[in-house]
């Protein structure tokens, strides 16, 4: 009798340990990580592919200087997310002199043993902004920091068409003790306005432009190496190309 109840009990935890990995074997490494103890960095992103060919085009980073990484930027939560958020055990990071700029950035710490539950209350969608919400917001500001106020504008309407969703990692973060995961999005503009053709002729027309030295246009090549000429390209640029990162992160100007 007791065997098979002990038999019943480790038949049930294999069945159960099963499923749960079947739920999640896209995220096993996340799995892994929640079985760990300490901190997981939390950051996700919307980003914009905007391409003629094989040229992309890059907007220089504020805070990375010398560094082009494609438009778009991290996503925001709302005042519906907090009870969520807390529940997680969600940690805002915030480097000193950005955190009127960086408020309300999905970009913090969890538990590691929490990474699964935020990536859920992330993919149900509720209490923070939508990818093309995001990417609207951060085009806005990004052409106004370009010195393109004039076309923020044309941002405001326009429409996008998810083109893949990407985990990144858990993968070790360079110098820390914590690992770090991302959760992209990547997006191809809709040019079925005036104001979208417009705006987006633009941005590729100044691309081009070698006098121009906020927004620049890379091939998939300069984007694999990590350079075009004397410009440093985001790792996460390549997740325009596809699902695989190539280069580890650069620090940020703290």
């Amino acid at each position: 009798m007791l065997i098979n109840i002990v038999a019943g009990l480790i038949t049930a935890a294999l069945l159960a340990a099963g499923g749960l990995v079947l739920r999640h074997r896209k995220h096993l490494g996340l799995l892994r990580t929640t079985l760990t103890s300490g901190r997981l960095r939390v950051s996700v992103a919307a980003l914009l592919r905007i391409k003629d060919d094989d040229g992309y085009v890059l907007i220089h980073h504020p805070f990375r200087p010398g560094v082009y990484g494609p438009p778009g930027g991290v996503i925001k939560y709302t005042d519906e997310a907090r009870g969520a958020l807390d529940a997680v055990g969600f940690v805002e990071q915030r480097p000193a002199g950005r955190e009127l700029t960086m408020r309300r950035d999905l970009r913090g710490f969890v538990p590691a043993r929490h990474g699964i539950g935020f990536l859920r209350w992330y993919d149900r969608c509720a209490g923070r902004e939508s990818g093309p919400e995001c990417l609207r917001r951060e085009l806005r500001e990004e052409l106004s920091e370009a010195g393109h106020p004039e076309l923020a504008p044309l941002a405001g309407k326009l429409r996008f068409e998810l083109i893949r969703s990407v985990v990144d990692g858990p993968r070790p973060t360079p110098g820390k003790h914590h690992r770090t995961m991302r959760s992209l999005q990547v997006y191809d503009p809709i040019p079925d306005s005036p104001e979208a053709v417009e705006l987006l002729r633009r941005m590729l027309e100044l691309a081009r432009d070698a006098a121009e030295p906020e927004i620049i246009l890379a091939r998939s090549a300069d984007i694999e190496e990590g350079r075009r000429e004397q410009f440093l390209i985001s790792p996460q640029s390549a997740f325009l190309l596809g699902t695989r990162r190539i280069h580890e992160d650069l620090p940020a100007l703290r």
